[in-house]
């Protein structure tokens, strides 16, 4: 009978917190969507007004609030469903790189929706997250070269690929803007984390 090694039974108690500390904060930010909700929907919708309103300085508070708010219980669960799988993915990397991903999409994707969307329009949901999260996924075993990664784009790219397309027209009701900014933003965030970038960030002695 043979036994792991306490190398081995380290590791695996580390990338078990890790995993374990990703998966806690991914559902800590959809339980907060959906308190988020039902709260809305008690006060009749009060709170999409704190949504991206474009090109008002009042609206950028909302890149950091629209993620949380949806046009109903409809429109969440349309957000949900993919943002489990994706943010999963992500997350058992671990809660600092789901964080990194998260704080950089919402916030280049949303001023970017900011930026860009009609006049008087008010911009709420996390569809751009969605889409951040599978430009990340997509493009990070590309930077990392990891054949591993490149997989589970590849799988990305089969399953929600052409629905990320069909989230790049514009239809009425719909922001693109988001999608295409959030898309954006995941590519960066895959860029700014990946591996060789994170080698390059550490200190080096000097004597």
């Amino acid at each position: 009978m043979s036994y792991p090694t306490p190398a081995r039974r380290t590791r695996g108690v580390v990338d078990g917190a890790r995993i374990s500390s990703g998966l806690k904060l991914l559902v800590a930010l959809i339980g907060l969507m959906w308190l988020s909700e039902t709260v809305d929907t008690a006060l009749n919708g009060e709170l999409d007004q704190y949504g991206i309103i474009a090109r008002d300085p009042d609206g950028l508070f909302g890149i950091l609030t629209s993620p949380f708010l949806h046009l109903g219980f409809g429109h969440l669960i349309s957000n949900t469903l993919p943002l489990v799988t994706l943010g999963a993915l992500i997350a058992v990397s671990g809660a600092l790189r789901l964080f990194s991903v998260t704080a950089i999409v919402t916030t280049i994707g949303g001023f970017g929706t900011w930026l860009i969307s009609p006049p008087n329009t008010i911009t709420i949901g996390a569809s751009g997250l969605v889409f951040g999260f599978a430009a990340y996924l997509i493009a990070r075993g590309l930077f990392n070269r990891r054949l591993g990664q490149v997989a589970i784009g590849v799988i990305v790219v089969l399953v929600w690929g052409s629905a990320l397309l069909g989230g790049l027209l514009p239809q009425d009701g719909i922001s693109w803007q988001g999608h295409l900014f959030g898309g954006i933003a995941g590519v960066f965030a895959a860029w700014v984390l990946s591996d060789d970038r994170s080698k390059t960030a550490q200190p080096k002695p000097v004597i």
